[in-house]
């Protein structure tokens, strides 16, 4: 194993004989996503017999053929762990739920150096957030204001990451929201099937 590279051997069963290259290692090394695979493929990290690279996702693989994945080490994140208090309604291996409060914002920028969400998540989980993309980075798929409180899903593995990314994508995820009106709306109640944005006048949402 060279210095900064995992690396892990996999011979193909016969039951995935005739499947992609990246579906059948997914298959076999399950703590990798199929995209993490696909992505090492193309950058040259797995080799077939004679330590010949294979760059080719879809390539048809046969039974008993051995193929190396040399995976580099995750790059430590820039922000820094901190030990701050959190909410977490639920965890486990794959995820975690964090209630974020109002007034903690989730990723460090100017203005806000630390103290945030992803400081607190580095100190928690201390080496157990999704590394996808080559970087040990808090695996957030979505995010809320610093204003706003409310539940933060949080994946610990690249297949959890990039699962809970799709379902945000293609909307299979049900997310409700209360909001403070102003004034008196009419009629009370109905459904917003618009985009909300801020307003150019005031700050504040409306409807576009």
């Amino acid at each position: 194993m060279s210095e900064g590279v995992v690396s892990i051997s996999a011979e193909i069963t016969p039951a995935l004989a005739g499947a992609r290259l990246d579906r059948a290692l997914a298959t076999l090394v399950p703590d990798l996503s199929r995209e993490r695979v696909k992505a090492l493929i193309l950058a040259g990290n797995v080799t077939g017999p004679g330590g010949r690279p294979v760059n080719d996702p879809a390539l048809k693989v046969k039974a008993e053929t051995a193929f190396a994945l040399a995976i580099p080490l995750a790059a430590p994140a820039e922000a820094i762990a901190q030990q701050i208090d959190l909410v977490i309604p639920y965890e486990d291996e794959h995820l975690i739920v964090i209630d974020k409060p109002a007034g903690m914002v989730v990723h460090p920028a100017a203005g806000n150096p630390d103290g945030t969400l992803v400081n607190a998540l580095l100190h928690h989980c201390a080496g157990q957030l999704s590394g996808i993309g080559g970087v040990a980075r808090p695996g957030i798929v979505h995010r809320i204001d610093k204003d706003t409180s409310g539940l933060l899903v949080v994946a610990k593995s690249d297949v959890a990451h990039e699962g809970l990314a799709r379902q945000f994508k293609d909307h299979s995820i049900d997310r409700r929201y209360l909001a403070i009106v102003n004034g008196r709306p009419a009629p009370p109640a109905g459904t917003v099937d618009q985009w909300i944005g801020r307003s150019d006048a005031d700050g504040a949402a409306s409807m576009r």
